[in-house]
Order: structure tokens, then sequence, then C-alpha cells
């Protein structure tokens, strides 16, 4: 099972834009996928269609006790209809939902006790293809808890200088991180978000970032999109949007889809739904 953390060191760059269509690509692609929502904002949760008052037991408190849960009796559906615009079924998607809780996580600490709770909650989960883990937009305890969960760590970053400095301390963290707590994790990789092509600052960073990064960035990167705030008001998958800008987006999420997730080689176990 594939588990790939969606990471930022602040805030404002589109990290919830990025899970949602990567979750998105998932739904449309027919990849069985659980998002979890480390946020303690829980916008992701919101941009899945799921209500904050839902009859489910929210991320935050599990991580409490995660010895005491099982999490795939605590999943909930995407909002996100379950056919395509043909009605070709579509993958199944569940969430768990997130909270404010989750910021009790945040102060870093070494204890492998601390580190591992996610690990620990993770251990058994059978059904699902692909987990995603959208983590708060920091490198604090919750982040480091979800790296040390994942197979795959992903960096959200965008074309300025804050952003790519930020970008570079980060993947220095992560590195020492991987060695000391995480040896799991396979790939680490950035993509950049919000992308203007006819900017001369953008076109400057994205090559900086080419020189810095080498084979870590993806290819393509995500371009600004104007309608995206309203798909995500919508709770609304990208690949089910009408018109042009949003197929253009979802062809995007495609093919980071594509170099991000790797089939599992061995059929899928049966699991219990909702």
């Amino acid at each position: 099972m594939q588990v790939i953390s969606i990471s930022s060191l602040k805030g404002g760059v589109g990290k919830t834009s990025i899970t949602l269509g990567l979750a998105s690509a998932a739904w449309a692609a027919g990849i069985s996928t659980l998002v979890i929502d480390l946020d303690p904002h829980a916008d992701t949760t919101t941009g899945l269609g799921i209500k904050h008052d839902a009859a489910s037991t929210d991320i935050g408190t599990m991580l409490r006790k995660p010895k005491k849960y099982q999490i795939t009796e605590h999943t909930v559906r995407s909002g996100w209809m379950e056919t395509d615009e043909e009605g070709e079924p579509s993958g199944t998607l569940h969430v768990i939902r997130g909270s404010a809780k989750t910021s009790m996580f945040e102060k870093v600490t070494t204890r492998r006790r601390e580190i591992n709770r996610l690990t620990t909650l993770l251990e058994g989960v059978e059904g699902y293809d692909l987990i995603l883990l959208d983590c708060p937009p920091a490198l604090n305890g919750v982040t480091r808890m979800a790296w040390a969960a994942s197979t795959d760590v992903l960096l959200v970053a965008e074309p300025s200088l804050f952003s790519v400095a930020g970008t570079e301390r980060t993947f220095r963290a992560l590195d020492l991180f991987q060695r000391e707590y995480a040896p799991q994790l396979k790939n680490t990789a950035v993509v950049v978000n919000r992308v203007r092509a006819a900017s001369t600052e953008h076109k400057y960073r994205l090559s900086e970032m080419r020189r810095m990064f080498g084979h870590r960035m993806l290819e393509p990167q995500v371009p600004e999109t104007s309608n995206w705030q309203q798909i995500q008001g919508a709770a609304w998958p990208v690949h089910a949007w009408p018109g042009d800008t949003a197929a253009t987006a979802a062809r995007t999420f495609d093919e980071l889809l594509k170099q991000l997730y790797d089939p599992p080689t061995t059929p899928r176990r049966a699991r219990r739904t909702q």
C-alpha cells in the first residue's frame, strides 16, 4: 500500500489544492483511495464534501489513542459523485475527517512513540491502493508523524524566492528525518503550483528549482487556474468540472499521479464499506 504525504513549509502555496487534485485523478482512474486530513484547518475534508459534524471519529481523536481504533471503521465516503458524466463507475474515495484536535501534536519530538502514532493507526489497514495524507503547512510534529508513516513525500512549492528557499530547507530536514526515523521512504519529490507561464519571475524560479532539485522536481507544473476556488467551493472533483480550464488542470493531475503512483502487483483484499 502506497502512502503519500503532501507537505509544505508554510501555508498559502496550495497544498490542499494539490491534495484534492491528486484525489480527483485517483477517483477518475478508479484507484481505491483513502484521504486522511491531518491539517487542523480541515480544508481537504470540506473540499471532499464531508460535513464536519459527520457521525464519524476525526483523525485527531484517533491519534490520541491509536491502538484503540480500527481506522477503517471510521472512514466516510467522499461527497463526490459515485460515477462520472457518462455513468461509468469511479474509484472508491474514502476520507478520515480532519479537526483542530491534531494541533495537540504540533510539538516536535524525538520520542518514537509520538512519531509513530500514525504508523500505529495505519497498521493492518487493507483494501486501499493509495493513501493521501494532507499535512499541516509547517514542519511540526504532525508532519513528521505523517512522514514516518509514508512511503513517499511530496513537497508543494510556488515559484517564488521564499518558497524556493523554504523547499530547500525542507528537503534537508526530510533527508535527515528519513535516515533516522523513516527508512521505508522510497521517494521524495516537489511539485510547483500556481505557475503563470507568462511571468518572467516564474520562469526564472522554475529554472532555479530545476538546478536545485534535479530529478526530484516533477513535470509538469500546476498552472494557476482561475476557477479553482469555485471548484473547491462546490466540493467537486476537477475531473468532473466543465470547461477547458478544468480539463487542462485534470490532465496535469493525471500526469502527476502517473509519476507518483506505483500500482500494486497483487490484488487487493476486499474491505468493509459503509
